[in-house]
């Protein structure tokens, strides 16, 4: 099977296959080699790791992976692709392509088969549509990862790596900073993809923690603060966590935990670091009804 990568290579196998991109599962493939190079090279893909793809399309970074790593492990929800792959990584014997949806997917049960429980790469190329999802569902459900190695949307990327005060923070960053270091790699242009989107993407890598940067008593609580803290940005947060409903605290609690921490009872959300946040959620924890 010849190596993907390029246009020609890529617009030979949809020819073939009769494929149609699908707007519903977001499809762009990309057709740059050097671009492929770098996110590989960026992920540190030794022959020792074990890698999950999510969302490989075509098979084409897939290939790129699979040259390096000991094994990877590529997830398609599409099933019109699953013949593709089946064609374009037959060559690969370290490569096994499951038919499903990530978020649906029993994701430590795949890393307990494949890698024995220990910490795998992510690799991706994400669909713009469901970036966060993924991306919190990987944290979140506290998958044993190494890195996630992700292209995505530019403001998405951005959005990962900003701090309080700018119009961009928000739950994402905060959650993303929790958990990982982010690090951009490369801007990625229109021009490199398959059909081509109308917007540019960058390549980010999120090296996993061991503890996270802050001491939350209770994590799945600090993320309820910080949702309802950004659910509606122009609110002040006293107001926006009195109403969340699902936190447990009135105005008056919120407004003496501000007070508790030197902060103005009109303060909004997206000016708190998360230091901050990890305070916050702590203290208003511990007076929940």
């Amino acid at each position: 099977m010849a190596a993907l990568g390029n246009s020609k290579n890529t617009a030979e196998i949809l020819h073939k296959y009769q494929f149609h991109f699908q707007k519903k599962y977001g499809q762009n493939f990309l057709i740059d080699g050097n671009i492929l190079d770098k996110i590989v090279e960026s992920a540190r893909i030794t022959p020792e790791d074990c890698v999950l793809e999510i969302g490989p399309g075509i098979g084409t970074m897939t290939q790129y992976l699979a040259e390096e790593a000991g094994e990877v492990v590529a997830v398609e929800i599409d099933d019109n692709l699953i013949p593709i792959l089946r064609d374009t990584l037959s060559a690969y014997t370290n490569v096994t392509i499951i038919h499903g949806d990530i978020l649906k997917t029993d994701i430590h049960q795949l890393v307990r088969e494949h890698n024995g429980g220990r910490p795998v790469k992510v690799v991706a190329n994400l669909p713009y549509y469901i970036t966060t999802p993924i991306i919190m569902t990987l944290f979140e459900r506290h998958i044993p990862l190494e890195s996630v190695t992700i292209m995505v949307q530019r403001e998405v990327a951005e959005r990962m790596l900003v701090g309080p005060g700018t119009k961009e923070y928000g739950a994402l960053s905060l959650a993303v900073q929790y958990y990982a270091k982010p690090e951009i790699i490369t801007r990625v242009p229109a021009s490199c993809f398959m059909p081509r989107p109308n917007v540019d993407s960058t390549v980010i890598r999120l090296t996993r923690y061991e503890e996270p940067p802050v001491d939350a008593e209770d994590e799945t609580y600090l993320f309820a603060v910080i949702r309802a803290s950004f659910n509606q940005r122009r609110k002040t947060l006293a107001n926006g966590l009195a109403n969340a409903g699902n936190l447990g605290v009135n105005r008056q609690a919120v407004e003496e935990t501000l007070a508790e921490m030197g902060l103005p009872s009109m303060v909004r959300g997206e000016t708190l670091t998360l230091s901050q946040f990890a305070d916050l959620s702590n203290r208003l924890g511990r007076k929940r009804a």
